[in-house]
């Protein structure tokens, strides 16, 4: 934690995100700040992204899938989460340490709106100061087209990314979730360790973890190439927060 914090309690008061802990771009440096802009409210205690019809891509010239995103995260470098190779920076970027934990327990209190073609998600990537600590550990992410009939497909686990000390394991199972209610999502990060739980039930356990500082991000997803024909106006994808949370553990 470059700038000393050792905890987090977001409950969004106020109408602004606080500037010394959010950024409200998704990964400007391969894009633009104006480019990568969240579309969101803060009002009534809730952080509220969307992303209405007239919103553009992002990065429509270079990422492989159409994609549209609001999203918000607590750090940032330029350069880090090269989505292909041989990517070149387009706008640099300060370094950003608003909140960037090493193990502890980090959570959300989030619903969201989703289709078939869009999807919300909590997850703690690592900041990058070298290459190689990319991995993320993915708290929650939640498909449109895997929620149904009061149940939900929520992955959660760790993508290894281009860190060689870790391996793959990630995994989306259904849960009896009606993801337009509120729940709560948790980590608790120790080293060699990663458990999840859903509003305090453990739902899956890792038996390992990166050892280096990660920021958080939370974000909204729309990918229209995914979108059914025979319903061409699909619901504005949402996410709204009450809560985002991190505090140290004890490290046996």
């Amino acid at each position: 934690m470059r700038d000393g914090r050792r905890s987090l309690d977001e409950r969004f008061a106020g109408e602004t995100l606080d500037p010394d802990v959010w950024l409200p771009y998704y990964l400007p440096h391969w894009s633009s700040r104006a480019a990568s802009r969240a579309t969101y409210a803060v009002r009534g205690g809730e952080l509220r992204l969307t992303i209405p019809p007239g919103q553009p891509l992002w990065c429509p010239d270079r990422h492989p899938e159409p994609m549209r995103v609001s999203c918000v995260q607590s750090g940032g470098r330029t350069g880090q989460q090269p989505f292909r190779e041989g990517l070149a920076v387009r706008e640099e970027q300060p370094e950003f340490w608003g909140y960037t934990p090493r193990y502890g327990h980090v959570e959300i209190r989030m619903r969201g709106v989703v289709s078939a073609r869009s999807m919300f998600a909590f997850w703690l990537s690592g900041v990058e100061d070298r290459p190689e600590h990319s991995g993320e550990i993915c708290v929650a992410e939640i498909f449109g087209d895997a929620v149904h009939d009061g149940t939900a497909a929520v992955g959660m686990g760790l993508h290894r990314f281009r860190d060689p000390s870790l391996t793959e394991e990630f995994a989306a199972e259904p849960l009896p979730l009606d993801v337009s209610d509120y729940h709560t999502y948790a980590v608790d990060w120790r080293p060699g360790s990663l458990v999840f739980t859903v509003d305090g039930e453990v739902v899956r356990e890792v038996g390992q973890a990166p050892d280096y500082p990660v920021q958080l991000m939370l974000g909204v997803f729309d990918f229209p190439a995914k979108g059914d024909p025979s319903h061409p106006t699909p619901p504005v994808p949402e996410m709204v927060v009450s809560h985002v949370a991190g505090h140290p553990l004890a490290l046996a």
